[in-house]
Protein backbone atom coordinates (compact mmCIF):
# COMPACT_ATOMS: atom_id res chain seq x y z
CA UNK A 1 0.00 0.00 0.00
CA UNK A 2 1.30 3.36 -1.29
CA UNK A 3 1.99 5.88 1.64
CA UNK A 4 -0.54 8.62 2.44
CA UNK A 5 1.02 12.29 3.03
CA UNK A 6 -1.22 15.04 4.04
CA UNK A 7 -1.35 17.94 1.81
CA UNK A 8 -3.55 20.39 3.88
CA UNK A 9 -3.88 20.59 7.67
CA UNK A 10 -6.59 22.22 7.79
CA UNK A 11 -10.21 20.55 7.82
CA UNK A 12 -13.01 20.35 5.08
CA UNK A 13 -14.93 23.54 5.74
CA UNK A 14 -18.73 22.55 6.15
CA UNK A 15 -21.56 24.97 5.51
CA UNK A 16 -24.84 23.90 5.94
CA UNK A 17 -27.49 24.03 3.36
CA UNK A 18 -31.33 23.07 3.34
CA UNK A 19 -30.76 20.09 4.89
CA UNK A 20 -31.94 19.69 8.94
CA UNK A 21 -30.64 20.79 11.88
CA UNK A 22 -30.23 17.84 13.27
CA UNK A 23 -28.11 15.89 10.46
CA UNK A 24 -25.97 19.09 10.43
CA UNK A 25 -25.66 18.85 14.45
CA UNK A 26 -24.55 15.52 14.39
CA UNK A 27 -21.76 15.85 11.65
CA UNK A 28 -19.57 17.86 14.51
CA UNK A 29 -18.32 14.79 15.69
CA UNK A 30 -17.00 13.68 11.95
CA UNK A 31 -13.67 13.97 10.96
CA UNK A 32 -12.81 15.57 7.90
CA UNK A 33 -9.24 16.00 6.03
CA UNK A 34 -8.03 16.75 2.87
CA UNK A 35 -4.39 14.88 1.74
CA UNK A 36 -2.78 13.52 -1.18
CA UNK A 37 -2.46 9.51 -1.59
CA UNK A 38 0.19 8.10 -4.03
CA UNK A 39 -1.34 5.75 -6.50
CA UNK A 40 1.70 4.38 -8.91
CA UNK A 41 5.00 6.00 -9.21
CA UNK A 42 3.74 9.11 -11.60
CA UNK A 43 0.10 9.66 -9.93
CA UNK A 44 -0.53 11.19 -7.01
CA UNK A 45 -4.22 11.85 -5.49
CA UNK A 46 -5.52 14.50 -3.60
CA UNK A 47 -8.60 13.78 -1.91
CA UNK A 48 -11.24 14.34 0.88
CA UNK A 49 -12.28 11.77 3.86
CA UNK A 50 -15.30 12.88 6.15
CA UNK A 51 -15.55 9.65 8.41
CA UNK A 52 -18.59 9.17 10.38
CA UNK A 53 -18.64 8.48 14.29
CA UNK A 54 -19.85 4.83 13.61
CA UNK A 55 -20.06 4.36 9.99
CA UNK A 56 -23.12 2.30 8.11
CA UNK A 57 -21.15 2.04 4.61
CA UNK A 58 -19.18 4.25 2.78
CA UNK A 59 -19.87 6.71 -0.23
CA UNK A 60 -16.98 7.60 -2.73
CA UNK A 61 -18.64 10.29 -4.65
CA UNK A 62 -16.38 11.17 -8.45
CA UNK A 63 -16.44 14.30 -10.36
CA UNK A 64 -16.98 15.79 -13.88
CA UNK A 65 -15.53 18.67 -15.85
CA UNK A 66 -14.22 20.96 -14.63
CA UNK A 67 -15.16 20.11 -11.62
CA UNK A 68 -12.71 19.20 -8.53
CA UNK A 69 -13.30 17.15 -4.85
CA UNK A 70 -14.60 20.36 -3.36
CA UNK A 71 -18.27 20.23 -4.65
CA UNK A 72 -19.29 17.52 -2.31
CA UNK A 73 -18.19 19.18 0.44
CA UNK A 74 -21.24 20.30 1.84
CA UNK A 75 -22.82 16.86 0.85
CA UNK A 76 -20.11 14.96 2.34
CA UNK A 77 -20.34 16.60 5.85
CA UNK A 78 -24.14 16.22 5.69
CA UNK A 79 -23.86 12.43 5.12
CA UNK A 80 -21.18 12.09 7.30
CA UNK A 81 -23.83 11.59 9.89
CA UNK A 82 -23.98 8.10 8.84
CA UNK A 83 -21.29 7.26 6.70
CA UNK A 84 -17.46 7.46 5.51
CA UNK A 85 -17.42 9.24 2.54
CA UNK A 86 -14.44 9.63 0.02
CA UNK A 87 -13.87 12.19 -2.70
CA UNK A 88 -10.85 12.51 -5.12
CA UNK A 89 -9.42 14.48 -8.22
CA UNK A 90 -9.52 12.77 -11.14
CA UNK A 91 -5.48 13.17 -13.03
CA UNK A 92 -5.53 16.39 -14.68
CA UNK A 93 -7.91 17.98 -12.28
CA UNK A 94 -7.87 19.40 -8.91
CA UNK A 95 -4.73 19.21 -6.90
CA UNK A 96 -4.17 15.39 -8.54
CA UNK A 97 -1.08 15.05 -10.68
CA UNK A 98 -1.00 15.79 -14.54
CA UNK A 99 1.71 13.79 -16.37
CA UNK A 100 1.99 14.04 -20.02
CA UNK A 101 -0.29 12.24 -22.10
CA UNK A 102 2.60 9.88 -23.10
CA UNK A 103 2.95 8.51 -19.73
CA UNK A 104 -1.04 8.44 -18.70
CA UNK A 105 -3.41 8.15 -21.17
CA UNK A 106 -6.38 10.03 -19.32
CA UNK A 107 -9.11 7.40 -21.08
CA UNK A 108 -11.81 6.15 -19.55
CA UNK A 109 -10.26 2.88 -18.94
CA UNK A 110 -7.21 4.65 -17.42
CA UNK A 111 -9.77 6.21 -15.28
CA UNK A 112 -10.98 3.01 -14.17
CA UNK A 113 -7.66 1.63 -13.14
CA UNK A 114 -7.02 4.73 -11.12
CA UNK A 115 -10.45 4.30 -9.28
CA UNK A 116 -9.53 0.47 -8.60
CA UNK A 117 -6.51 1.34 -7.06
CA UNK A 118 -7.69 3.75 -5.16
CA UNK A 119 -10.52 2.01 -3.82
CA UNK A 120 -7.96 -0.85 -2.93
CA UNK A 121 -5.53 1.67 -1.34
CA UNK A 122 -7.80 3.73 0.59
CA UNK A 123 -8.83 -0.09 1.65
CA UNK A 124 -12.85 0.82 0.99
CA UNK A 125 -14.55 -2.49 1.80
CA UNK A 126 -16.80 -2.87 -1.60
CA UNK A 127 -19.85 -4.96 0.20
CA UNK A 128 -20.26 -1.65 1.91
CA UNK A 129 -19.76 0.87 -0.88
CA UNK A 130 -21.88 3.17 -2.82
CA UNK A 131 -20.25 4.80 -5.91
CA UNK A 132 -21.96 8.43 -7.61
CA UNK A 133 -20.33 8.86 -10.58
CA UNK A 134 -21.63 11.97 -12.79
CA UNK A 135 -20.05 13.16 -16.32
CA UNK A 136 -16.49 11.51 -17.04
CA UNK A 137 -16.72 9.36 -13.79
CA UNK A 138 -19.27 7.52 -14.90
CA UNK A 139 -18.17 5.35 -18.05
CA UNK A 140 -15.04 4.75 -15.80
CA UNK A 141 -16.92 2.82 -12.49
CA UNK A 142 -19.02 1.13 -15.19
CA UNK A 143 -15.97 -0.18 -16.81
CA UNK A 144 -14.44 -1.46 -13.68
CA UNK A 145 -17.87 -2.81 -13.04
CA UNK A 146 -17.46 -4.89 -15.99
CA UNK A 147 -14.13 -6.35 -14.53
CA UNK A 148 -15.21 -6.29 -10.86
CA UNK A 149 -18.55 -6.77 -10.34
CA UNK A 150 -18.11 -6.66 -6.48
CA UNK A 151 -16.26 -3.69 -6.17
CA UNK A 152 -19.80 -1.84 -4.79
CA UNK A 153 -23.04 -2.58 -3.70
CA UNK A 154 -24.70 -0.11 -5.78
CA UNK A 155 -23.36 2.64 -8.73
CA UNK A 156 -25.12 5.63 -9.41
CA UNK A 157 -24.64 7.00 -12.16
CA UNK A 158 -25.79 10.22 -14.67
CA UNK A 159 -25.18 12.93 -16.72
CA UNK A 160 -22.87 11.05 -19.07
CA UNK A 161 -22.24 9.14 -22.62
CA UNK A 162 -22.50 5.55 -22.08
CA UNK A 163 -22.70 4.88 -25.81
CA UNK A 164 -21.54 6.53 -28.88
CA UNK A 165 -24.67 8.31 -29.70
CA UNK A 166 -23.25 12.20 -30.82
CA UNK A 167 -26.84 13.04 -31.54
CA UNK A 168 -27.58 13.28 -27.86
CA UNK A 169 -24.32 15.49 -27.10
CA UNK A 170 -23.49 18.84 -26.93
CA UNK A 171 -22.07 20.34 -30.52
CA UNK A 172 -18.36 20.73 -28.60
CA UNK A 173 -18.82 17.51 -26.85
CA UNK A 174 -19.18 15.78 -30.32
CA UNK A 175 -16.33 17.83 -31.79
CA UNK A 176 -13.98 16.65 -29.35
CA UNK A 177 -14.59 13.18 -30.12
CA UNK A 178 -12.02 12.72 -33.41
CA UNK A 179 -10.14 15.55 -35.69
CA UNK A 180 -10.25 17.45 -37.42
CA UNK A 181 -12.65 19.45 -34.94
CA UNK A 182 -10.78 18.29 -31.64
CA UNK A 183 -7.74 20.26 -31.92
CA UNK A 184 -9.35 23.60 -32.35
CA UNK A 185 -12.22 22.97 -29.46
CA UNK A 186 -9.42 22.17 -27.27
CA UNK A 187 -7.69 25.71 -28.23
CA UNK A 188 -10.80 27.59 -27.97
CA UNK A 189 -11.76 25.59 -24.68
CA UNK A 190 -8.41 26.79 -22.85
CA UNK A 191 -9.31 30.71 -24.29
CA UNK A 192 -12.29 30.80 -23.03
CA UNK A 193 -12.16 29.22 -19.86
CA UNK A 194 -12.85 32.00 -17.37
CA UNK A 195 -16.24 31.75 -18.92
CA UNK A 196 -16.41 28.20 -18.70
CA UNK A 197 -15.69 28.16 -15.81
CA UNK A 198 -18.28 30.88 -14.51
CA UNK A 199 -21.28 29.53 -16.55
CA UNK A 200 -20.39 25.98 -17.16
CA UNK A 201 -22.99 25.09 -14.47
CA UNK A 202 -25.87 27.50 -15.77
CA UNK A 203 -26.34 26.66 -19.37
CA UNK A 204 -29.64 25.06 -20.11
CA UNK A 205 -31.21 26.28 -17.19
CA UNK A 206 -33.57 29.57 -17.20
CA UNK A 207 -32.91 32.36 -15.69
CA UNK A 208 -35.11 31.28 -12.50
CA UNK A 209 -33.54 28.12 -12.56
CA UNK A 210 -29.52 29.35 -12.35
CA UNK A 211 -27.62 29.32 -9.70
CA UNK A 212 -24.01 30.03 -8.37
CA UNK A 213 -21.63 28.20 -6.85
CA UNK A 214 -20.34 28.04 -3.22
CA UNK A 215 -17.24 31.17 -3.38
CA UNK A 216 -15.04 27.97 -2.00
CA UNK A 217 -16.06 25.67 -5.15
CA UNK A 218 -15.42 28.17 -7.53
CA UNK A 219 -12.26 29.39 -6.38
CA UNK A 220 -10.89 25.61 -6.15
CA UNK A 221 -12.01 25.07 -9.58
CA UNK A 222 -10.38 28.17 -10.78
CA UNK A 223 -6.80 27.95 -8.78
CA UNK A 224 -7.18 24.16 -10.01
CA UNK A 225 -7.73 24.94 -14.06
CA UNK A 226 -3.84 24.93 -14.60
CA UNK A 227 -1.04 23.17 -13.14
CA UNK A 228 2.19 21.21 -13.73
CA UNK A 229 1.30 22.57 -17.84
CA UNK A 230 -1.97 20.65 -18.22
CA UNK A 231 -5.35 22.35 -18.02
CA UNK A 232 -8.25 20.53 -17.27
CA UNK A 233 -9.58 20.78 -20.81
CA UNK A 234 -6.15 18.93 -21.97
CA UNK A 235 -7.11 16.53 -19.81
CA UNK A 236 -10.60 16.14 -20.73
CA UNK A 237 -9.57 16.02 -24.71
CA UNK A 238 -7.47 13.63 -23.51
CA UNK A 239 -10.37 11.68 -22.64
CA UNK A 240 -12.40 12.71 -25.23
CA UNK A 241 -9.45 11.29 -27.82
CA UNK A 242 -10.25 7.85 -26.53
CA UNK A 243 -13.81 7.96 -25.60
CA UNK A 244 -15.41 6.02 -28.75
CA UNK A 245 -13.31 3.39 -28.03
CA UNK A 246 -14.43 3.18 -24.55
CA UNK A 247 -17.86 3.25 -24.95
CA UNK A 248 -18.16 0.88 -27.81
CA UNK A 249 -16.27 -1.51 -25.37
CA UNK A 250 -19.02 -0.91 -22.39
CA UNK A 251 -21.93 -1.36 -25.17
CA UNK A 252 -20.59 -4.31 -26.14
CA UNK A 253 -20.42 -5.92 -22.96
CA UNK A 254 -23.36 -5.04 -20.97
CA UNK A 255 -24.35 -7.84 -20.23
CA UNK A 256 -21.20 -8.66 -18.20
CA UNK A 257 -22.39 -5.81 -15.87
CA UNK A 258 -24.01 -7.63 -12.85
CA UNK A 259 -22.98 -4.43 -10.29
CA UNK A 260 -26.33 -2.99 -9.16
CA UNK A 261 -27.07 0.87 -11.30
CA UNK A 262 -29.09 3.37 -10.60
CA UNK A 263 -29.65 6.47 -13.38
CA UNK A 264 -30.27 9.40 -12.53
CA UNK A 265 -30.36 12.28 -15.20
CA UNK A 266 -31.22 15.91 -15.41
CA UNK A 267 -33.93 16.84 -17.24
CA UNK A 268 -32.52 20.48 -18.63
CA UNK A 269 -29.45 18.62 -19.40
CA UNK A 270 -27.91 20.86 -22.37
CA UNK A 271 -24.65 18.78 -22.65
CA UNK A 272 -25.99 15.06 -22.66
CA UNK A 273 -30.01 15.13 -22.96
CA UNK A 274 -32.16 12.29 -21.33
CA UNK A 275 -32.76 10.44 -23.91
CA UNK A 276 -28.96 8.88 -23.84
CA UNK A 277 -30.15 8.29 -20.20
CA UNK A 278 -33.38 6.69 -21.34
CA UNK A 279 -31.26 4.43 -23.54
CA UNK A 280 -28.70 3.05 -21.40
CA UNK A 281 -31.10 2.29 -18.10
CA UNK A 282 -33.72 0.47 -20.48
CA UNK A 283 -30.17 -1.50 -22.14
CA UNK A 284 -29.51 -2.49 -18.55
CA UNK A 285 -32.56 -3.06 -16.79
CA UNK A 286 -31.83 0.42 -13.97
CA UNK A 287 -34.02 2.38 -12.25
CA UNK A 288 -34.14 5.41 -13.88
CA UNK A 289 -35.01 9.37 -12.55
CA UNK A 290 -35.24 12.28 -14.54
CA UNK A 291 -34.95 15.09 -12.37
CA UNK A 292 -37.68 17.94 -13.15
CA UNK A 293 -36.18 21.25 -13.72
CA UNK A 294 -32.21 19.96 -13.28
CA UNK A 295 -29.42 20.71 -15.59
CA UNK A 296 -26.07 18.71 -15.85
CA UNK A 297 -24.84 19.39 -12.27
CA UNK A 298 -27.79 17.73 -10.41
CA UNK A 299 -25.51 17.74 -7.13
CA UNK A 300 -24.69 21.32 -7.29
CA UNK A 301 -28.22 22.63 -8.28
CA UNK A 302 -29.87 20.54 -5.63
CA UNK A 303 -27.64 18.33 -3.18
CA UNK A 304 -30.56 17.22 -0.67
CA UNK A 305 -31.82 14.98 -3.92
CA UNK A 306 -28.52 13.56 -4.26
CA UNK A 307 -27.99 12.71 -0.79
CA UNK A 308 -31.35 11.24 -0.44
CA UNK A 309 -30.03 9.11 -3.57
CA UNK A 310 -27.24 7.78 -1.42
CA UNK A 311 -29.63 7.09 1.83
CA UNK A 312 -31.92 4.85 -0.33
CA UNK A 313 -28.99 2.95 -1.94
CA UNK A 314 -28.46 1.78 1.56
CA UNK A 315 -31.55 0.33 2.60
Amino acid sequence: MSKDKTANAASVAATPSSHTAEAFASTQAAQDTVDLIEIDEILTLRRMIVRAPAPKGTVLFLHGFPETLMVWKDIATTLAHDYDVHAFDWPGYGQSSRPASERFSYAPRAYARVLKAYIERAGIDGSKLVIYATDIAALPALLLALEEPKIARQIIVGDFAPFDRPQYMWENLQNLKAEPTASPTRTYMNRTSDEILQNVHRRGLSSAEQFDLPIDVQQDMTRSWSLDGMTSADAFAHYYANFTRDQHYLEANLTRLKTPVKVIWGEKDLYITSEMGIEFAGKIGAKLDVLAGIGHFPHLQKPEQTVEEIIASFR
